[in-house]
């Protein structure tokens, strides 16, 4: 699996009118907290299905696209963080020890 990395508002929108699951990682380049969420969760990310997009967003370099993130899916900020979006609604957010692969795979097999 590979991140696609955002770093245009436009592409919120895209994933907003994707159908299917897609997943967003939040991650604070400078946070030691979210550098191990994240490699936490590529250790685990062969659990979920490879037709799931994934998306990675460097929030300290990008901090508006983070903010429109939160107001598009309608949670709250929080870093580290991932969401879980299915047809453009966000089904899933989980942030810091809350991050799983698991729990997204689970969530995806339902």
């Amino acid at each position: 699996m590979q991140w696609e990395y955002i770093t245009d508002l436009d592409q919120i929108n895209n994933i907003k009118k994707q159908e299917g699951y897609s997943l967003i990682f939040k991650h604070s380049t400078r946070c030691s907290v979210s550098m191990m969420a994240k490699r936490r969760f590529e250790m685990d990310w062969e659990a979920i299905p490879e037709d799931t997009s994934l998306y990675f967003l460097d929030l300290i370099k990008y901090r508006p696209i983070s903010a429109q993130i939160a107001e598009t899916f309608q949670v709250q900020h929080e870093s580290p963080q991932i969401l879980l979006i299915k047809d453009g609604n966000c089904v899933l957010d989980a942030s810091h020890s809350d991050i799983s692969a698991e729990e997204i795979a689970e969530v995806i097999g339902k």
